[in-house]
Order: C-alpha cells, then sequence, then structure tokens
C-alpha cells in the first residue's frame, strides 16, 4: 500500500499521516494492531526511532496504544482527544469514508444542537440574527448557482449558519465550542450536501429553523434543529443511535 502525501512538508515519508490516514478511513477499526514498527521500519526505509517518534504523536492523540507484549492498538472512539486541533483535522481529512466517525459526530449534534437553537431562540442579539440570515442568503444563493464551486460554497454557509446559531447564545463557552467543532461539523454538512436527494427539503428545513430563532420560539427552534439533523442522518443513509432524535424528550415550557 502506498502512504499518502504528507500533511507537512517534511522530507521524509510520515508515519504518523500514513496510520491517521488507515485509522480514521477506517481500515483499522478500535480494537485492531496497527503494523508494528519493525515492519514500518521496513516499509517507510526509516530507522526505528523515527518510527517511534511518528508514532508517539498518535499515541499522545489518544488514538492508539502500546500494549506491553501485544503491540499497538487502535483505541475506542471515546479515548480519542477529539478536541485537539491536529485529531480534528486528521478527521476532516480522512473520515469521510468512515460511518462509525461520522455516526459519532452526529450523535453528537443530536444531543447538542437542539439545546443550543433553544438557547438561540432566547437570547440571539439582533446582530446575531443577521448572522443567521446572512448565512441562509449564502446557502439559499449558492444552491441554485450553476458554478462550479457551488456545492462547496454551500457547504461554506451552512457551515456558517450553524456556527453563527452557537454564536446566538450568547456563551464563550458555546460559541468557542463551535470553532473547535467547526472541522468534523464541516465533513458531515459537506457529504450530506453530497448526497441529499433533496436539497430543497433540506434549505426549507434550515429557513424553519431561523425562523424559529428570529420569531423567540426556543421549543420550536428545538425541534427545528432536530429535524435539521435527521435530514442530515438520512442522506448519510446513518442511524442516529441514542440521541435526542426520536426520544420523545420532555421540553421545559418556554420562557
Amino acid at each position: 500500500m502506498v502512504p499518502p502525501s504528507p500533511a507537512t512538508n517534511s522530507k521524509r515519508p510520515s508515519v504518523t499521516e500514513y496510520l491517521a490516514e488507515a485509522i480514521f478511513s477506517g481500515r483499522y477499526r478500535p480494537g485492531d494492531l496497527v503494523p508494528r514498527e519493525v515492519d514500518l521500519s521496513a516499509q517507510f526505509s526509516l530507522n526505528r526511532s523515527a518510527v517511534r517518534s511518528d508514532i508517539r504523536q498518535l499515541v499522545d492523540a489518544g488514538i492508539i496504544e502500546r500494549i506491553s507484549g501485544h503491540g499497538t492498538r487502535v483505541r475506542d472512539f471515546d479515548a480519542w482527544n477529539i478536541l485537539d486541533p491536529q485529531v480534528t483535522d486528521w478527521m476532516t481529512r480522512y473520515a469521510a469514508p468512515n460511518p462509525d466517525i461520522q455516526r459519532e459526530i452526529l450523535a453528537f449534534r443530536l444531543d447538542v444542537e437542539p439545546w443550543v437553537a433553544m438557547t438561540a431562540a432566547r437570547r440571539a442579539t439582533a446582530r446575531d440574527l443577521v448572522a443567521i440570515e446572512e448565512a441562509f442568503e449564502g446557502m439559499e444563493r449558492e444552491m441554485y448557482s450553476a458554478g462550479s464551486d457551488a456545492r462547496r460554497l454551500h457547504s461554506d454557509h451552512d457551515i456558517a449558519f450553524h456556527v453563527a446559531i452557537f454564536k446566538a447564545t450568547r456563551n464563550i463557552v458555546w460559541s468557542q465550542l463551535s470553532h473547535i467543532l467547526r472541522p468534523s461539523i464541516y465533513l458531515l454538512i459537506e457529504m450530506s450536501n453530497e448526497s441529499s436527494t433533496d436539497p430543497e427539503a433540506s434549505l426549507e428545513r434550515h429557513r424553519e429553523l431561523m425562523e424559529a430563532i428570529r420569531a423567540r420560539q426556543p421549543q420550536t427552534a428545538f425541534r427545528a434543529a432536530e429535524a435539521v439533523l435527521a435530514g442530515t442522518a438520512e442522506a448519510l443513509g446513518l442511524q442516529p443511535g441514542d440521541a435526542i432524535l426520536g426520544s420523545g424528550v420532555e421540553l421545559p415550557p418556554s420562557a
């Protein structure tokens, strides 16, 4: 197997990037053993210390672990440091073929974003509402554009729409978290936009979410956010798993 081109400017092959691509794309799954240092050393024509140094980056990121006498194994997803910028970068570049990682990201969004939307409906300022509306208008404009970059630009505006809702909570933690999670959320948005069979319906669900926030209707915003993510799950062909979607969660009364 030919290793992928390193993401860095390193003049030597990157074992880190090779293993990251193999793990995030799903060729090595949690519990699997990755190749031994001696085999990687021969494959890449590198000395053992260089291979060990590259592997250390994945160990430090919580993705693999060394087991004395057994080798190096891929850890469960819940051990990965997914908020590490390097890990989110690998996720964005390599996880597109991996439904297990997509499902984990989707479950997180289902557990979080309806509550974020509900909070935004209560706290959004006029400036926040403008940012949400501008992002939506960009989605609408690019969806009907015939240019070769239309789909990418549509996804760019789509992620801006969701980030604007996080910011509209007027909470610094949610605002910062939206930036940290942006690459992994973009992964789902880009793939769902590419595979959607009814982009007009998706756009309408986003419009209903925007209108609920603008009308200061927290419970309606909650359900609208669920509907947006249900569309994402359908476009990706994923079952959302144990998340809020479909659980009949009882919402608190509107303030």
